[in-house]
């Protein structure tokens, strides 16, 4: 069955992957029922081309951020070029940014560093935030209730109990094609407590691609089998899943429908 209206509230188009096949995968996935895509920046080079590709496609919103894998290479002089960044727009948050340690590609202490001054940048703009954490919940949480940013959690697979607390400090949840993935029984759980309003659906492409596509090149277009599974488990309709989760988005990040 088709669907429409998708908003994938997480991807990345100026990733090597999509390199060249970027113009016929966009062209693809908005002849598929996609109808907004937000390309989250990590570093600053993916924070320029994401501002770029949403002059090229009126469907995109982009957000510009350093992810905790480069934390190590930020400098003070960041913090200038993406609030300026900010300014633009198309840029509707700050992101991704939080903790990963499960790479440790840098260390600890610096990412909590970089973490919160873009948690800072994000109060003083105004704007959302995209937070990315694996295994770091402790620290992240720490951090969300310090700060208390709007936003969301994106890519979430922890516990129902980590999700309900996110849930009370008012942000909301992305969930990707891992809710389809046979060892997902955590991320389910935190399925069920998730209220259809808070509640986003994203790929986080070209990562996370849903079964029977795990493994291969993820597209906007597939969030359909994510809804499908979650809305089995919401025991609800698939079209109007999509349609609370776009307009959800559009709430998250203050974009006018």
């Amino acid at each position: 069955m088709s669907y429409h209206n998708i908003f994938d509230s997480h991807a990345h188009y100026n990733d090597e992957r999509f390199r060249s096949i970027q113009e016929e995968t966009i062209r693809h996935i908005r002849e598929n029922g996609v109808a907004a895509v937000l390309n989250a920046g990590c570093d600053m080079p993916s924070s320029y081309s994401g501002l770029e590709l949403t002059r090229r496609y009126p469907f995109f919103y982009c957000s510009v951020g350093i992810h905790p894998h480069d934390a190590e290479n930020w400098s003070e002089s960041n913090l200038e070029e993406l609030a300026a960044l900010a300014g633009e727009e198309k840029v509707v948050a700050i992101g991704e940014i939080g903790l990963d340690y499960h790479y440790d590609f840098s260390p600890r202490g610096r990412q909590k560093e970089v973490f919160e001054k873009q948690l800072l940048l994000a109060q003083e703009l105004s704007l959302p935030v995209i937070i990315h954490s694996r295994e770091a919940t402790a620290d992240t949480l720490e951090l969300l209730r310090r700060y208390r940013p709007k936003g969301v959690v994106h890519c979430f697979s922890g516990s129902a109990q980590t999700a309900s607390e996110i849930l009370s400090l008012g942000m909301y949840l992305g969930y990707t094609g891992v809710v389809t993935f046979n060892n997902a029984k955590k991320v389910l759980e935190a399925v069920k407590v998730t209220p259809l309003d808070r509640l986003l659906l994203e790929t986080d492409c070209p990562y996370m691609a849903p079964v029977p596509y795990r493994g291969k090149t993820c597209t906007s277009d597939m969030i359909a089998l994510t809804a499908e599974k979650i809305a089995q488990i919401k025991e609800t309709d698939v079209q109007d899943l999509i349609d609370i989760a776009n307009r959800n988005a559009h709430i998250c990040f203050g974009i006018p429908e």
